[in-house]
């Protein structure tokens, strides 16, 4: 009820040991704090917070227009809300790299579990576009570098993307990401790997955690978690999908209201009034106090819910 029960720390540390145990981390992406329920309740190992849903969401494309207080303010609603650890997109820090100190401090305080910062140049864009810039080893070290100096938290998962990929080649994205890493990275996020031997040409160059973005209309096959891990990879985002699939089903359900009249050809296809209920744990603010709640919601099952307990 109103968050969840385990703490920004305690998130930390289950990402830490995901990322170390072995087995393939799966993210997908959340686009509204109440659809982390969703992802806990499919037993998924955490979410993820895109910066490209985050500036849809306002309307915007991703080229870095979202600010540092947009970004926490969405981090914090959304990893209250769920007993998982959040992976959160910070663009390029946000500036120098004492904006990039106060970006790490703001999302600490957002209760993140981790975040990345890239290696773009200001303004950025989608790592799956063509056309990106990226800054020199050194301006991309002293990101990374500010970012570890900067965390009071040792748990919080500083991660550090970089695009050179798609701008120089594999060779030099490999020798990128021992860089970041010799600056304290404690994971790496390739973007836009061609193959799977690409991603294994990075992990076997780098001695910490690595991560695929499996994003839809990209430069990457959506390879299956399974053959992704066989390769090396600690962890796969998805980092729009929940997005598109919602904003197919919205367009699909407009075209329908315009064309017929009426939702009704839709209704099958909706969540129920009871499930949006029980993912937003109406039972348990029930408890807590009847007044808030005290009738009964047709379909909804019989179970105890997360949080549940009654006034002292």
């Amino acid at each position: 009820m109103l968050s969840s029960p385990i703490d920004a720390r305690a998130k930390r540390q289950a990402f830490r040991l995901g990322l170390a145990s072995g087995r393939i981390q799966r993210f997908p992406g959340a686009f509204t704090p109440l659809s982390t329920a969703l992802i806990e309740a499919k037993g998924f190992e955490g979410v993820y917070l895109s910066g490209a849903v985050m500036a849809a969401e306002l309307g915007l494309p991703d080229i870095g227009l979202t600010t540092l207080t947009e970004v926490a303010q969405r981090a914090h609603q959304v990893a209250r809300q769920t007993s998982l650890p959040v992976l959160v997109d910070a663009d390029t820090g946000f500036g120098e790299p004492m904006n990039v100190a106060r970006t790490v401090h703001e999302l600490e305080d957002a209760g993140v579990a981790g975040l990345h910062v890239e290696d773009q140049v200001n303004p950025k864009r989608c790592g799956h576009l063509d056309g990106k810039e990226v800054v020199s080893t050194a301006a991309a070290t002293r990101r990374i570098a500010a970012a570890v100096a900067a965390r009071r938290d040792p748990g919080l998962v500083i991660m550090a993307r970089t695009d050179v990929r798609g701008v120089d080649g594999l060779d030099a994205a490999v020798d990128r990401a021992r860089a970041l890493v010799d600056a304290g990275a404690d994971a790496i996020f390739p973007e836009a790997m061609a193959s799977l031997e690409e991603f294994a040409a990075v992990r076997a160059a780098v001695d910490v955690p690595i991560l695929a973005n499996m994003t839809e209309f990209g430069k990457s096959p959506l390879w299956t978690a399974q053959q992704l891990e066989d390769v090396g990879v600690s962890m796969v985002i998805h980092p729009v999908s929940l997005l598109r699939v919602a904003f197919g089903a919205i367009e699909r359900a407009l075209d329908a209201l315009a064309t017929e009249g009426s939702l009704a050809s839709q209704v099958e296809t909706m969540q129920t009034r009871a499930r949006l209920y029980e993912l937003n744990d109406y039972q348990a603010y029930a408890a807590f106090d009847a007044g808030v709640f005290d009738f009964e919601v047709p379909g909804a099952p019989d179970r105890q819910h997360r949080g549940q307990g009654a006034l002292p």
